[in-house]
């Protein structure tokens, strides 16, 4: 199988290009790192911007947050095949590698950049990465995993240079089989990130208080090497 991956000189065109971008944090134009959030399924991305303010206050981060068309980045399950989810799920990698070339416009290189998710918006950061990767501050999947009826180690190549990952989820997840976190958890140790994986009993479809200060030593360890 041949996975799609954006192309620079030829990008993908879906429902999710020239969407509004949410932000949070200090102006682009004076951050040092950015934080791209991906919402879920029926969420906004002003919604999930506001995870945003669960971190501690500093001077030198933005968070942006792509919006995806009718508040869903693809209609079916993200076990389903990714033929099923098209034209949405190329969209919103599209949407995803808009903004860090934004991003990265602004002077801030791809190893000063997070991306996060949470449940849909996980899965689509995550693939998203596994199908780019590169050495990026960190990856942060909240009740997700990779994309597809199945998973072939094998389609996923290159090199996360040893980026922090952190990948948290239930054991009672009724939308996330804990099975895929293990094969997220693989592929990104196969291709060479720095893996965390984080199982919490009976917890549901949310964001606990040990996932935000997860999220929050990362960022401690990041922002405070250029101090």
């Amino acid at each position: 199988m041949k996975l799609f991956r954006v192309d620079k000189e030829n990008p993908f065109k879906g429902p999710h290009q020239d969407q509004k971008t949410a932000s949070g944090g200090v102006d682009l134009s004076d951050a040092k790192f950015a934080m791209i959030m991906i919402h879920g399924r029926g969420a906004s991305a002003e919604s999930i911007i506001g995870l945003g303010n669960e971190f501690e206050k500093n001077d030198k981060i933005t968070f942006m947050a792509p919006q995806a068309s009718g508040f869903t980045w693809y209609p079916y399950s993200f076990l389903a095949p990714t033929e099923k989810n098209q034209p949405g799920l190329n969209s919103g990698l599209q949407a995803i590698s808009n903004l860090i070339l934004q991003i990265e416009k602004e002077g801030i290189s791809k190893e000063n950049i997070f991306l996060l998710g949470f449940s849909q918006g996980a899965c689509l950061a995550t693939e998203f990465v596994a199908r780019h990767p590169g050495k990026y501050a960190g990856v942060i999947g909240l009740s997700g995993g990779l994309i597809g009826d199945n998973i072939d180690p094998s389609v996923y190549s290159g090199d996360l240079e040893g980026t922090p990952v952190f990948l948290g989820c239930s054991n009672i997840d009724p939308h996330i089989p804990k099975e895929r976190v293990d094969e997220t958890e693989a592929v990104f140790e196969k291709l060479g990130g720095n893996v965390t994986k984080k199982i919490y009993p009976g917890m549901g479809h949310l964001v606990n208080e040990d996932e935000i200060q997860h999220i929050q030593q990362l960022l401690n360890s990041k922002l405070k090497i250029q101090d």
